[in-house]
């Protein structure tokens, strides 16, 4: 079954930077665009960042030069770095393919303190 396993949460200060990394298994993954999708409190789920199977990237405005998607089609895996984190950068984060699939993981919180 379609299974999205996101990782790398944590606690930083404004101007940190983390790592989230997200393993998926059910899908033909290479063939897949994937994303990076945040949920703050009270706000919907939005898609932030985007990676095509050939490895394309897009991101939402407020991310540019500060995030970067990657995969490895090897692995099955999708990253996000992200720098110069903002407190408004908190929030739950979740992968999922683009568009997303129904198969939702438990996400990553991702909390900035300013």
């Amino acid at each position: 079954q379609v299974q999205f396993v996101e990782s790398g949460r944590g606690l930083v200060q404004a101007g940190g930077s983390l790592r989230l990394s997200c393993k998926a298994s059910g899908i033909t993954f290479r063939l897949t665009p994937m994303g990076w999708y945040r949920q703050a409190p009270g706000h919907q789920r939005d898609l932030v960042a985007r990676i095509s199977s050939g490895g394309t990237t897009t991101y939402a405005d407020f991310m540019k030069g500060r995030f970067t998607i990657s995969r490895d089609n090897a692995k099955n895996t999708v990253d996000l770095q992200m720098n110069s984190l903002k407190p408004e950068d908190t929030a739950v984060y979740y992968c999922n393919s683009v568009p997303w699939r129904d198969t939702w993981g438990q996400g990553t919180q991702v909390t900035v303190s300013s």
